[in-house]
């Protein structure tokens, strides 16, 4: 089975980290794996073996980091844009060797999702594009009123907010490639919305693993002790 990783982006909201090393290369620990380590360990677990990197920014480290996969037990093969082509674009680079389903997944996601069960979801699922969703609970600080006229009939102390959001990780079949654009910037949002307007099924599907967004600092501590709760000690996952 095949499977993308995006790993061409800048990091920029966890700089000072990303000055030096690439954002997929942090390390979840002192003398733990790096991230997208995790991501190849998972996914090798789950039966990809033919994972491809999508790169730009400091792609040379990156490529030497990871070398030819041989070390995780997949083959990894680098692709490297010369300029950005967004969450989707990178793909085209690559449509000569995507000739079945495969996952795209973005370089700095931890997650347990189980991923055959979702691949095979996305397998017999009668849309083209498959998304993997999460649901984010946010508090709210206030507490919410319902009124009428110049009167409150509820009040709501401090109520959560449910919302429903794209977790980075997609399944595509290749017939997309007939839609999206090659060497063009172009974003799995545009893409979404492509579909929709042609009137295209676009697949969900609502994962209840543990996933974080590696986005700003904050979010890196937590992948830290995440990967510890999570991830260290499990037969996947192992240092390399």
């Amino acid at each position: 089975m095949k499977a993308v990783i995006l790993a061409g982006g800048l990091g920029t909201r966890l700089r000072p980290f990303t000055n030096i090393i690439p954002k997929p290369l942090l390390p979840l620990g002192e003398g733990e794996p790096a991230m997208m380590e995790v991501q190849i360990q998972m996914l090798k677990a789950h039966g990809f073996d033919e994972i491809y990197v999508a790169t730009n920014y400091k792609s040379e480290m990156v490529e030497a980091f990871l070398g030819d996969g041989s070390k995780y037990g997949v083959k990894l093969t680098f692709s490297q844009e010369d300029k950005p082509l967004g969450t989707c674009g990178p793909i085209t680079l690559l449509k000569d060797r995507l000739t079945e389903p495969f996952l795209l997944m973005n370089g700095d996601i931890l997650t347990a999702l189980d991923f055959t069960k979702a691949y095979a979801f996305a397998l017999q699922s009668d849309a083209n594009f498959v998304v993997m969703t999460k649901e984010i609970i946010t508090p709210f600080a206030f507490g919410k009123i319902t009124t009428e006229g110049d009167y409150i009939t509820n009040v709501e102390e401090k109520p959560d907010f449910k919302f429903e959001i794209l977790s980075g990780i997609y399944f595509l079949k290749p017939a997309l490639f007939d839609i999206i654009p090659d060497d063009t910037y172009y974003g799995i949002d545009t893409l979404i919305k492509d579909l929709l307007a042609r009137q295209m099924k676009v697949g969900r599907y609502l994962m209840h693993e543990y996933w974080l967004d590696i986005g700003r600092v904050n979010d890196y501590e937590a992948a830290q002790v995440a990967y510890k709760e999570h991830f260290k000690g499990k037969d996947e996952i192992k240092p390399v």
